[in-house]
């Protein structure tokens, strides 16, 4: 009752959102969510949308399904979620996240996945944080999309340090190992879901854990942080 009688801000703009949204306004949203084709590879800007740019058609790397970049807009929202659990725009971003994939399933770019697979946290940061963003994000997808969530098979074995203010090199050498596949992964097309997409040093080193079982994979999150300059 509380709750629904205090008023309904935007996150960014903080005018107020229109019943049935929460956390962003439909203008912000808008505006924050991609406004030209990119590549699924490294998320360079692209003329038209296709699956990969000049350079990733040589290396093809995981495909990274996203509706925005980190850097216009989102970044404050999407660290709330992670840090301050700050939840009030998880609907609209997946929702958002939904929309992309569809567009480009359209484009058959990309296929959907026989599951979603949550980057798992290390338990002593799970108790820390009281919950996993990139689970409740997997969550919000398979009941709108009705994907089954794999939650069993991949557990996050290392406590590893935060990511964030790594390098490229430091990344990789932080997550070494840090995932172990405890049983087997049943699906061989699955969608690896996080909240944010960097360098790409997380899911890659998933990937290395279970591509024999599931060699057909793709890369969702709510935002990309992709190199600076490659969208201008």
């Amino acid at each position: 009752m509380l709750g629904a009688s205090l008023p309904n801000r935007c996150l960014l703009c903080h005018q107020g959102v229109a019943r049935g949204q929460t956390g962003l306004c439909s203008a912000c949203l808008d505006a924050s969510l991609y406004q030209q084709p990119v590549c699924l590879g490294c998320g360079r800007g692209m003329m038209l949308q296709l699956k990969y740019c000049g350079s990733c058609q040589q290396s093809r790397p995981l495909p990274v399904v996203a509706p925005a970049s980190y850097h216009q807009g989102l970044g404050p929202v999407i660290s709330g979620i992670k840090y301050q659990g700050q939840m009030a725009a998880l609907e609209s971003l997946c929702r958002a996240l939904v929309e992309r994939f569809q567009e480009l399933e359209a484009l058959g770019l990309v296929s959907r996945p026989q599951a979603l697979l949550p980057v798992p946290l290390h338990p002593d940061r799970l108790r820390e944080r009281g919950f996993n963003q990139a689970w409740m994000i997997a969550n919000r997808l398979s009941v709108i999309l009705g994907i089954p969530l794999v939650d069993d098979c991949l557990v996050r074995t290392q406590h590893t340090l935060a990511q964030a203010g790594l390098d490229g090199k430091a990344r990789r050498q932080n997550l070494k190992q840090a995932f172990e596949l405890q049983q087997a992964l049943p699906y061989p097309r699955v969608a690896i879901i996080d909240d944010v997409v960097t360098t790409g040093t997380t899911v890659s080193e998933i990937a290395a854990q279970i591509r024999v079982q599931a060699p057909d994979l793709q890369v969702w999150c709510l935002a990309r942080a992709e190199a600076p300059g490659l969208l201008d």
